[in-house]
């Protein structure tokens, strides 16, 4: 796969938890928290490829934010299955993989953001 490390781990961890997803029991809690959970780490990883074509420091700041505040929704969604579902192991890995993305994204987000006058 092209495309640099972040890139393509963004990409894994999307791929991975609709893989993971596709395990959870049917019901209706599980479906709402599944549409939410797709929606947010699929976005992550969408939000960092267009940053890669942004056309200014600041529209490639705000795309990376976008970024940092849908993988910080993924991992919200992620602990709620962790605590209300049995077998979590796959999910525990998921939950460590989106705290390690969340401190790259901002990381990368602070040194790119241009410092806000209040």
């Amino acid at each position: 796969m092209e495309g640099n490390d972040l890139q393509n781990r963004l990409f894994r961890f999307a791929v991975d938890v609709i893989r993971a997803v596709r395990k959870l029991p049917k019901g209706v809690e599980f479906e709402v928290i599944s549409k939410q959970l797709i929606r947010s780490a699929t976005s992550t990883g969408a939000n960092y490829d267009e940053a890669q074509g942004a056309v200014s420091k600041a529209d490639f700041s705000n795309k990376i934010g976008i970024s940092l505040k849908e993988i910080r929704e993924s991992d919200y969604w992620i602990r709620i299955i962790i605590d209300i579902f049995d077998n979590h192991d796959e999910w525990l890995r998921l939950n460590k993989e989106s705290q390690e993305l969340m401190k790259i994204l901002g990381s990368i987000y602070t040194k790119t953001s241009t410092p806000r006058k209040l």
